[in-house]
């Protein structure tokens, strides 16, 4: 799993009492399937919502049209409303959203561009944070899913360090923070 073994995210998460929501599209629910492998998964999961079309993104998350025609449905705009909607709709204290193509189905996009959002709920005096970055994978379909999958769950440690304000050097690569947005947002 990227460079962040599936364990050391779920017990990571279990140390800061993290419980996940997921809005995906590309990845199908293989974001929740990953972290539901680990024993005590039940700790660390509400629910995983899976939005492949617009309308669904719309009506079960309430990604605005508007946002879809402006950025594209492959976006870290939209991404970030499909975790802002799931975890209004939770009881997680973080959602994760995925969006993206796997292949060329979108002349605008390359093939296996991945759009991710990650919203910490606001804690501890702590406004909620939205994370957001768009990377690109290579391989077939279901490799770039997995990659992609495995991917929104290693980064969790990391960017909680930065939402805690603990990004210390060494924490967080020169890299993720290239690639790196973020925002405060207002909590549900």
């Amino acid at each position: 799993m990227s460079n962040t073994p599936l364990k050391e995210v779920a017990g990571f998460m279990a140390a800061h009492s993290l419980v996940l929501a997921t809005a995906e599209s590309c990845t199908a629910g293989l974001i929740a399937a990953h972290l539901a492998e680990v024993p005590g998964a039940g700790e660390l999961l509400e629910s995983a919502c899976i939005t492949y079309s617009p309308g669904a993104k719309q009506r079960r998350l309430g990604v605005r049209p508007e946002t879809i025609e402006r950025f594209n449905l492959t976006s870290e705009q939209v991404a970030g409303e499909m975790a802002q909607g799931v975890l209004r709709n939770s009881q997680a204290n973080l959602a994760i959203a995925n969006t993206g193509v796997t292949d060329d189905t979108d002349p605008a996009i390359p093939a296996g561009t991945q759009c991710f959002a990650w919203l910490f709920a606001g804690r501890a005096g702590r406004a909620s944070k939205l994370f957001t970055e768009t990377r690109r994978f290579t391989g077939e379909r279901n490799e770039i899913r997995e990659q992609a999958a495995r991917h929104a769950l290693s980064k969790i440690p990391v960017y909680y360090a930065v939402f805690m304000g603990e990004d210390k050097p060494g924490n967080v690569s020169a890299k993720d923070l290239r690639n790196l947005r973020v925002q405060a947002v207002e909590s549900s």
